[in-house]
């Protein structure tokens, strides 16, 4: 698969190159969370990274991720390594990277508010 053809709630296998690696912080629970730009000649995506994935992944270097995941947070779509994903140092190269299509800036509705329904039970 190629970013350019991601969608949200998906499992992907995924080659890319990280263009950029934020700055790790601290959630409220006190996990380490950090982002990345990451693409490939198709697009740019933004991946989420927690915890010891944070550490697995370089500026500048390719990467092969295999069954990750894409997540959307307010409405955007984010990469993540996920669960039950892995991800390794890629022996392909990237050359040109298409940085004009970033799928992270596309917006996608909350599906979370119609998955909550609460049903009342009466005994």
């Amino acid at each position: 698969m190629k970013v350019g053809e991601l969608k949200p709630k998906v499992n992907v296998d995924l080659t890319f190159k990280v263009l950029q690696k934020g700055e790790e912080r601290l959630t409220r629970n006190g996990n380490r969370v950090a982002e990345a730009l990451v693409g490939d000649e198709t697009g740019v995506v933004i991946m989420t990274l927690w915890e010891d994935d944070i550490d697995k992944i370089e500026e500048g270097k390719t990467y092969d991720l295999k069954n990750g995941y894409i997540t959307l947070f307010k409405g955007s779509m984010r990469l993540t390594i996920g669960r039950s994903g892995s991800i390794e140092e890629s022996e392909m190269e990237i050359g040109e990277i298409d940085r004009d299509n970033n799928v992270s800036e596309k917006k996608f509705p909350d599906m979370r508010r119609y998955q909550r329904k609460s049903y009342r039970v009466k005994y």
